[in-house]
Parts: structure tokens; C-alpha cells; sequence
């Protein structure tokens, strides 16, 4: 839909797409938007380079164009996570996450949590690597395995449904994920295996320790290679992580060895770095690649030292 209103100095047509908001000539990717404000009938919209951009005189189009805006960044927030399963509930509440709290659209997915906020702050929690989700009164903690806690609530009658389908998507993407590890091959020098994505069993990981460093290759149909990290962690501490971030991840493995320079040229990506603790943590240790050839297996073992 277009809409008419004043931004940037001037009356202009405003038109929400996929990817972004146009207002005349001017196109304002949502990777590149840092926060949406409604104010006083007016569309605040904060942008990571420091920029405010305002829209206003929207007349009776205000809360349709409000709304539409808001929706697309949501969506486009959970391109950037990589969600590509059916939503099982959408709700609208509140959230708090480390550094940051207020209302968000919140959604749940079989494997998944996610917290949609008018900022750059959208969270994908995933259910497989809970330890525990305790519902008290209005509010609902998920606390991760690795001692992190989140909380939503305050969605009305939506609250306890909620809850009880988050727990329940909880124990069931556990027993799936348990059933399909425990199914997958492992040869030397592999010690460890993994899974992207709980629903795509098919698709899995193996990973090879040398001292400080991991080899991980990639089970997923597609051309070979293996990725080179080094870690300065406690190999099972880096072994945790490396398994969340490959879960975030999922099979969109250019995301981890692009050069800074050819993120900045994929707005989807910038926004996939910014939004994951997971992918950041993926990029930081990489160390390169082993392209699958005729000398693979003896560069590997050089590499690992073994």
C-alpha cells in the first residue's frame, strides 16, 4: 500500500517493502534501522549511522502505516534469524532480555522462541538448548542451559497457552534432536557431531579438536569444505558455543567466512551479525576453510597437528 505523508523535509509517497521503507527517492533499509518509535501521531525512526528520520501528517493512515512498517521489520528480523518454520502462536507482550526490556510481538515456533522488538534487538531463543521454562504469575523465564535468562509475559489470555506450548515444543525438539544425533556417523579424526536445525535431521556437522583449534565439516548436500576455527576457551566451553552457534546458523555457512567489506554489501546479513551473539561468535574464531581435494585429508591432520 502507499501512503502520503511528510518526511524528509517534504510531502512524499511512502511505500513498505520487504526490505525496507521508501519515502520518495530516499530508500531506508530495515538493516539499517536501530529503532521505531511511534510518538504523538508521528513515526520516529532512529537509524544505526546516528540519523533521525521522522514521518509525519499521516491523517487517518497513521495506525495502518504503523502497524505495516512494524510488521515488515518483524519479518524481515526473522529473515535475518534464519526462521523458516510454521509459527504455532503470535502474541503481543512484554520482554526482558540482557540490556534491554519493553513490549515486543513475541512468537513461537517448534524449536523456538522469538522476541520481535522495535529495535535491533530481535532474539531467536532456542528451545533445545533451555534448561528450564518456569511460568510465575504473568511472567515467562526461559533459562538457557548456559545460565543466560530471558522472560516474556503480560499477553493477556495468551499468557498461560503460551507457556504451555512453549514447554511442550521444549521436551518434544529435545527428543527429536536427542533420537537424530544419536543416529548420525562419526569417523576420525571427527569426535563430535551436531545438528543445524531440529526438523532438518538430514543436515549435520562433525567437528575435529587439535590443540586450540577445530575443524568443522559440513553435512548439508552442497559443495564440500571444511571450516577452520581457533579458540582460546576450554574446548568443552567452545564445543557448547560452537554447538548453539551452528544451531543459529543453520546451513547459511557464507555468513561465517565473508570479509566484513562483503557482509556490509548484504543487508540481510548485517543484520543476521548484529541480531546473533551465535554468528558473531562463528565469525570471530574463524580461521578459514579446507576446500575438499585431493590432499584434504592430509591438510586437515597438518592443520590439527595429528
Amino acid at each position: 500500500m502507499v501512503y502520503q505523508g511528510y518526511a524528509l523535509g517534504a510531502d512524499r509517497q511512502l511505500s513498505i517493502e520487504r526490505e525496507g521503507l521508501r519515502a520518495g527517492e530516499r530508500f531506508i533499509d530495515f538493516a539499517d534501522v536501530a529503532a521505531l518509535r511511534p510518538i504523538s501521531h508521528r513515526v520516529i525512526i532512529e537509524l544505526l549511522s546516528g540519523e533521525t528520520v521522522e514521518i509525519s501528517m499521516l491523517g487517518f493512515s497513521f495506525d495502518g502505516f504503523w502497524e505495516e512498517l512494524l510488521d515488515s521489520f518483524g519479518k524481515r528480523s526473522l529473515e535475518a534469524l534464519f526462521v523458516d518454520e510454521a509459527q504455532i502462536m503470535l502474541c503481543e507482550g512484554e520482554y526482558a532480555i540482557p540490556g534491554e526490556s519493553g513490549r515486543a510481538k513475541i512468537a513461537l515456533y517448534p524449536d523456538a522462541v522469538c522476541i520481535l522488538p522495535q529495535t535491533s534487538s530481535a532474539l531467536r531463543i532456542p528451545l533445545c538448548f533451555s534448561r528450564e521454562i518456569v511460568l510465575e504469575g504473568y511472567q515467562l523465564q526461559l533459562v538457557m542451559r548456559s545460565g543466560v535468562s530471558y522472560c516474556v509475559g503480560k499477553m493477556g489470555y495468551d499468557t498461560k497457552p503460551f507457556a504451555e506450548r512453549a514447554a511442550q515444543a521444549a521436551d518434544l525438539t529435545k527428543k527429536q534432536r536427542a533420537q537424530a544425533l544419536s543416529a548420525l556417523p562419526l569417523s576420525s579424526p571427527f569426535s563430535e557431531r551436531g545438528l543445524f536445525r531440529t526438523k532438518k535431521p538430514e543436515q549435520y556437522w562433525n567437528a575435529a579438536f587439535g590443540d586450540g583449534v577445530c575443524a568443522l565439516e559440513f553435512f548439508t548436500g552442497e559443495d564440500a569444505a571444511t571450516y577452520l576455527y581457533r579458540f582460546s576457551e576450554p574446548r568443552e566451553l567452545f564445543l557448547q558455543m560452537l554447538e548453539e552457534a551452528a544451531e543459529a546458523v543453520g546451513i547459511h555457512r557464507e555468513i561465517i567466512y565473508l570479509t566484513d567489506e562483503q557482509i556490509n554489501e548484504k543487508p540481510l546479513y548485517r543484520m543476521a551479525v548484529a541480531r546473533s551473539a551465535a554468528v558473531r561468535f562463528l565469525r570471530m574464531r574463524s580461521d578459514g576453510r579446507l576446500i575438499h581435494s585431493a590432499n584434504h585429508a592430509a591438510k586437515l591432520r597438518e592443520y590439527l597437528n595429528v
